[in-house]
This record gives C-alpha cells, structure tokens and sequence, in this order.
C-alpha cells in the first residue's frame, strides 16, 4: 500500500502539472482564434468564455492521456536514474507488480475520461453549436466594432462606426459608414452605393417581421468611383433591410450528438463517432502498457531520454487513430476493424516491450537465523 500510494502521488503530480501546461497553451490558441472572430464581426465578445469552458472537456480528452503518458515516463525515469526502481528490483519487487500498480490508477483516470468522453463532452459541444447558431439572431448593429471596417452579407456590405452608444432604444451607431455592393449592377454602373449619417440603430417593423437598420441625418452617394457624376441626397431617415433570422436548429452533427443515439445506429458516420470516444477510454491503458517498459533507462542516460521517442510515438497513436475514423466514416474500412486495430497494435506493442525487456531479478538472499535452544 506504501508503494502503490508512493507511485500515484509520482505520477499524479506530474500528469497534473503537464496536462496544466498544455491546457494553458490550447486553450489560450483557441481563445485567441475566438477573440480574432469577435474582432472580424463574426460573434459577440460575451460569449467567448462560455465557448471556451464548453469546449473545455473536449481539450482534456486530448491532452490528459498524453500527459499521463509523459508523466509515467518522467515519474519512473527519474526513479530509474537514481536507482530506486533499482533497489526495488534487486528486493524481489518485479516490473509486473510496477505495471500491475500503475495500471490500478490509470484506470480510476480511466473512468473520468470515460465519462468526459460518452457524456461531459458531446453536451458541451451542443451547448458549443447553440451559442454559434444564437449569433445568427444578433443584427448587424450587434456586431459592430468601434472603428474598424467590417464586411457583412458575404462582402456585399461594408459597415463602419465611429464609436457606439447604448441608449433606452438599445445599440446606437455614431457617426456610422455603410457602403452597399451589387453583385449584378446594371450596365454602365458601379453597382456601390455609399451612406454617411450621425447615427444607425435597428429596428423591427412589426406588420411585416424584418429588421432594419435605420439611418439618421445623413447623405446618400450614388455613382461610379473615380468619376464627377455622383449624386448626393440628405436624407433625415434611411432604412436598410437587414437579413433575416435563423432558425436555431437541432444539433445533429455526429460529434455534439449523445452516445446513446449512436449506439446501435447503422450509419458510418455514427459508427465512426462512437468508435471514436471508446478508443480515447482506452488510450490511458494502452498507453500504460507501452510507458512502464519504455520508462526504464540506465542512470547515465538520465529521465529525459525516452521524451522525444514517446512524443512521436503517441503522435503515431493518434494519427493512426484519426486516419481509421475517416477511413471508416467514409466507408473504406469496415466496421469490425475500425479504429480497434490501432489499440490492439500498439497493445502488442507494449506487451512486447515488457516480455523483452524482462531480465531475471536478483534475488537477496536472507540468512537463517537459528534460535538457541
């Protein structure tokens, strides 16, 4: 019991701090990916913390198995090299008791993962799409950026704002920009109209249901750019038809969908899906299998020796992993080989590793001790 909580709290703390680090570097990759869309327009700023702790499990499903993979290598390496593992060889503790123990908390591990994986994550992938598919209901004035140029509608609209106020109406442009692209102009025109007014905000028209942006006090350019010709108008109220609302719909993407509507589904695409978040359950074991062996090193070479040949072969792990699903999503591999023959290569693999490297242990021999009679 000594050893096996001496070994958990080895390898705990430095799964912990190496799935930290990553975390920190995924999630603020893709934050910045959310803040660049926020900037362009293209989503609201409020809900890019809720994007990124929906999308949370789904970073951990890919960063805690190689982090416990690395963490093994590291805890037992270091054990390795200052011959602790050593003495305990040459005591009779053999490396099937070392894998034996690891393997007891890797499976703990292995059941969070397996409930992040079947549950946990495809929710927060819902969540994900219906926060995406709510900013289609936002209006263009909703996304607008204090000045910066944003294209709408495919390029088509071009928006500017000096600066934005909120008033009891709701969101208020000031001194606001538009210019208007025809994909089909007449001939002999530019097809670019131009709008320049002290404010914009929307409005509904109740009767028909379509939003507007209305334009106040303002000018109205229409002509060929380069040329003399434009004609000015003043305007005091100018609308512009805005596009209209999506419907939200169901999420039925294969990824945000729960487990229990694919099991038993037919479709490849499912199959594939649910193959998928089993074989991210298994990693962790078959990844313990392949890390005990790989982590014994002599003291010369130190605990570091096997980082870079262990990172590429969990490179090779899962993309192997991420080739058989999209083989078998596109129907090219059948369903009984899927993504199992991965795990049963590189379980082989690892079972291979720990028969080769077995040696005979010494033994320490204890002298008898004879009582006086």
């Amino acid at each position: 019991m000594i050893l096996l909580l001496y070994f958990t709290r080895q390898v705990i703390q430095v799964t912990f701090a190496v799935a930290l680090i990553l975390l920190v570097v995924s999630f603020t990759s893709r934050f910045l990916q959310y803040l660049a869309d926020a900037v362009a327009g293209q989503m609201t700023t409020d809900i890019l913390l809720m994007l990124m702790l929906y999308r949370l499990p789904e970073f951990l499903l890919i960063i805690v198995p190689f982090a416990f993979f690395l963490a093994v290598l590291l805890a037992y390496g270091r054990m390795y090299a200052e011959n602790e593992l050593v003495v305990l060889h040459a005591c009779g503790f053999s490396r099937g008791k070392l894998l034996g123990m690891t393997m007891s908390f890797a499976l703990v591990l292995t059941a969070m993962l397996g409930f992040l994986s079947l549950y946990v994550a495809p929710a927060g992938l819902q969540q994900t799409e219906a926060l995406r598919q709510s900013q289609d209901e936002l209006t263009e004035i909703d996304l607008i950026v204090a000045g910066q140029f944003q294209e709408f509608n495919r390029g088509q609209r071009v928006t500017y704002s000096e600066s934005i106020s909120e008033t009891a109406a709701g969101r208020q442009l000031n001194n606001a920009f538009v210019v208007i692209r025809d994909p089909n102009p007449p001939e002999g025109e530019s097809g670019l109209r131009m709008m320049v007014a002290e404010t914009a905000r929307p409005i509904l028209d109740r009767a028909s249901g379509r939003r507007f942006m209305l334009l106040e006090n303002g000018y109205f350019y229409d002509g060929t750019p380069g040329a003399a010709d434009y004609a000015v108008t003043a305007f005091e109220q100018q609308g512009l038809l805005l596009p209209d609302q999506s419907m939200i719909a169901a999420v039925l993407e294969e990824k945000a969908m729960p487990t229990m509507m694919l099991i038993g589904s037919g479709e490849m695409g499912h199959i594939a899906e649910l193959q998928w978040r089993i074989s991210v359950i298994l990693l962790i074991p078959v990844l313990t299998l392949i890390a005990v062996p790989l982590s014994r090193v002599d003291p010369r070479q130190g605990r570091f020796a096997r980082l870079v040949p262990a990172a590429l072969l969990y490179g090779l792990y899962f993309m192997l992993l991420q080739v058989s699903r999209d083989a078998l999503e596109d129907g090219d591999l059948p369903a009984i080989v899927g993504l199992w023959w991965v795990h049963v290569a590189f379980a082989s693999g690892g079972i291979w590793l720990l028969t080769r490297g077995r040696r005979r242990l010494p033994r320490v021999s204890r002298p008898a001790i004879k009582r006086a009679a």
